[in-house]
Order: structure tokens, then C-alpha cells, then sequence
């Protein structure tokens, strides 16, 4: 299913009209939308994975780090998960028409508040070719149109994915304007797309932070902001050894090139003979490269010196910069300066040190004894999610559904007038 619009701008009128159809579906079809989604991407999943290995071919030709390849890489396995994340954001709770407030005024107008779709829901983003179908459920689970931007490395792949959900729209009798994308066109296509306030409603960008700083900074439609994801975990001095080793690990092993992954572990001084050379030999056995300050090298071999900006980095690989603090407040100072307010932990015995950490780290997510890979919205039981909004208005975490809501006032009278 094509369209035939031959600008940007013609695509993105073409889903504020869908939007308004979309916006009055019921529960009941829009459920029935994404399971159709869901079996059109399992049907299309041949097709999605030899165009996903026509762009890894041309990523890898043109230099594309591995960090992206792996985000950009989807097998048979992973193209099955895309279709069972949309089923489950099927089967969420509808979050249009919630009531969030009701009152009645002195005047006896009947005043209610209610949660309804934002219209037309844009999402720049890049090598990422799992955030095309999550957003684009997302969006329509919540009553939205949607218009992507998904960027050169995933070309082929987001053509497909596209292509695979416009006509499992077509088919259920549903607009396939309702889902957009803008890649035909390039920069140009992403530029029209920030400067469509008045047709897009809200726009979220994903990636790295350069992009996201070019979207924040030159849109005009309002932006829900996802940072780039510079995590601590801090290792206290009463942190467990085999906590604080399982940890650390699987926040950055299981996926290092996703934003919850561990960038910097910082280790209390007093506790850093116990902890540091048990928890390096664990990530080196993983294949991580440590990027130490001189007392974690002075404690552990094999390690490479840490420079000034590792601490500001998001290595997005099986990279991991650690030192030595003195104390929790230097910890804490430690974060201040270089966190993205993205996720933080905590591996500690001491209530103290916990609840001080939880009311002191200003990040989105703040753990105590856990792995910062469970920032997620699948995880935290939103279903596939939005991304994680490092901001403070609107959203903050992870983004699900309700967070692809806006609200407005509904009053009901019977012939008030205002003295």
C-alpha cells in the first residue's frame, strides 16, 4: 500500500486528516488494528529480514558502528518479537477517555476531564528499525496517527515494516494514511518534519545524543525530549560482591548498545579491594574493555586509562569506564556532573545510603540493587514504549501509551451563563 503524495508535507496533512478517523475508533478496533499488525509483520518477515541485510551490507560498506549494526539487525527472531510486542500493546488497557478529574461548579456545570489522542504523533529517529513498529502501535493503540522518520541505515527495513502495517490497515477497512513516513525524502523529509507545527503534534526523537539535540533545539513542533543514556551504577561499601558483580554485568552485557546499558561504574574507596578486581574479571570474561582511573588499574589488569571524556561517553559497545570515589557525596558529584538523567543505580546493604541516593539523584529512573536494564517500558508493564524522556514537563521514564495522550475539559450544562 503506497501513497501518492509527492512531498512531506502532503504526508503529513495526509495523517492529521487519518488522525481525526483514528481519534473515534473504539477499543474493540483498535485492538483489532494491531493483531492485524501483528500477523502482517509475521507474514512480511522474509521480506523484512532480507531488507534489513540489503542495509546491514551497505551500513557495514559505509562504516556504521557495531553499536548501530546491532540496533539496526533484526533476525527471525527478533521480527517475531516486533509482531508479539504489538499483540501485547493490543491487549493494554485503552487509554483514551479515562477520566482524570471531575467537579461540579457552584453554578451546577457539570466539569470533566478527560485523557484524548495528541492527533498526529512524529518521531525522528535512527538505525532503529524496532522503534518504526513500537511507535507506530503505539501511537494508534492511543488513538494517534504517525509520521517516522527512521533514517539512511534502515532504509530498506522501515520500507517494509511500513509497508507490511499500511496494508494490514488497508485491510481491516482503516485509513493507511494513518501511518506516514518521510524517509523518501531525506534530510529534507526530517526538516519538514520539525517544522510542522500546526500538522504534527508532538514529536519524539530517538538516538544519539547529537540527534536528538538537533531536534530539540531546531523543531518547531513541540518535543518530548529521550536522552542519551550516560548510566551509572554505583558499587557502595557495603555493596554484595556477587550482587555487585551479576549486576554490573548484565547492565552492560546483555545489550550494550541500547540507552540502559551501564556506562560507568564508580566504586566506594573503602570497598574497592574486595569489589574491584572480582567485578572487572567478570566484565574482561565478557569481553568488556574497562576504562580505569588509576585506582581501579593500580587493583586490576588488564584495563585501559580512562581519559577525561569517557566519563561523559555513551560507549553503546562492550566498553565500560570505571573509577574509585571516595565516598557516596563524591558519587552523588560524580553524577551531577556527568549523568544524562537517563537511569542510576545503587548496590547497597545500607538503608541509608538507598534512600538517600533514591531523594538525592535527579534522573528518570533511580534503582537501588538492581540492573538498570529494566528501565524499559515492556519491563515496567507498559508494553513497547516510546522511549525514555529525560525531561521533566509531560513525560519522564519510560513512555507508554498514556504518555501519547493529551487531556481536555469536558462541560455540561443546562443554560448557565456566567454573572
Amino acid at each position: 500500500m503506497t501513497t501518492t503524495a509527492t512531498s512531506p508535507r502532503e504526508r503529513m496533512l495526509l495523517a492529521k486528516d487519518a488522525a481525526r478517523r483514528i481519534g473515534l475508533l473504539s477499543d474493540d478496533d483498535k485492538r483489532g488494528i494491531l493483531l492485524a499488525i501483528a500477523d502482517a509483520i509475521d507474514a512480511a518477515a522474509d521480506d523484512v529480514i532480507a531488507a534489513n541485510d540489503r542495509d546491514l551490507e551497505r551500513g557495514r560498506a559505509e562504516g556504521l558502528s557495531v553499536g548501530l549494526q546491532d540496533r539496526l539487525r533484526l533476525d527471525a527472531s527478533r521480527v517475531a518479537a516486533l509482531a508479539s510486542a504489538v499483540r501485547e500493546i493490543a491487549e493494554l488497557p485503552d487509554p483514551v477517555g479515562r477520566v482524570l478529574d471531575e467537579r461540579v461548579t457552584p453554578d451546577g456545570l457539570r466539569l470533566t476531564k478527560v485523557a484524548v489522542p495528541f492527533g498526529v504523533v512524529g518521531s525522528i529517529y535512527e538505525a532503529r528499525p524496532n522503534v518504526t513498529v513500537d511507535i507506530a502501535a503505539l501511537a494508534l493503540r492511543s488513538g494517534n496517527a504517525v509520521v517516522l522518520r527512521g533514517g539512511s541505515a534502515a532504509l530498506e527495513t522501515n520500507r517494509a515494516l511500513i509497508a507490511a502495517m499500511r496494508d494490514a490497515l488497508a485491510d481491516r477497512g482503516v485509513d493507511p494514511e494513518a501511518i506516514q513516513t518521510v524517509d523518501d525524502f531525506g534530510r529534507d523529509g526530517a526538516r519538514e518534519l520539525m517544522r510542522a507545527r500546526g500538522i504534527v503534534d508532538v514529536l519524539v526523537p530517538r538516538g544519539s545524543a547529537q540527534l536528538i539535540e538537533t531536534v530539540v533545539t531546531e523543531s518547531s513542533v513541540p518535543v518530548i525530549e529521550t536522552g542519551a543514556g550516560v548510566v551509572h551504577i554505583v558499587l557502595d561499601e557495603t555493596a554484595d560482591e556477587a550482587w555487585s558483580r551479576d549486576i554490573v554485568v548484565n547492565a552492560k552485557v546483555q545489550r550494550p548498545s541500547v540507552c540502559n546499558a551501564v556506562e560507568t561504574v564508580l566504586v566506594h574507596r573503602a570497598a574497592a579491594a574486595r569489589l574491584v578486581p572480582p567485578v572487572v574479571a567478570a566484565l574482561q570474561a565478557a569481553g568488556v574493555t574497562v576504562h580505569a582511573d588509576d585506582a581501579v588499574g593500580a587493583l586490576a589488569a588488564g584495563t585501559v586509562p580512562a581519559v577525561e571524556d569517557d566519563w561523559a561517553t555513551e560507549h553503546m559497545s562492550l566498553d565500560l569506564s570505571m573509577r574509585v570515589v571516595d565516598d557516596l557525596d563524591d558519587a552523588l558529584a560524580h553524577i551531577r556532573r556527568y549523568s544524562t538523567h537517563h537511569t542510576e543505580s545503587i548496590i547497597t546493604d545500607d538503608t541509608g545510603s538507598a534512600e538517600r541516593f533514591l531523594a538525592e539523584v535527579d534522573s528518570a529512573v533511580v534503582m537501588v540493587n538492581a540492573s538498570t536494564r529494566f528501565t524499559d517500558g515492556g519491563e515496567f508493564g507498559f508494553g513497547a514504549e516510546v522511549g525514555i524522556s529525560t525531561q521533566k514537563l509531560h513525560a519522564r521514564g519510560p513512555m507508554g501509551l498514556s504518555e501519547l495522550t493529551s487531556t481536555k475539559w469536558l462541560a455540561r450544562g443546562t443554560g448557565q451563563v456566567r454573572a
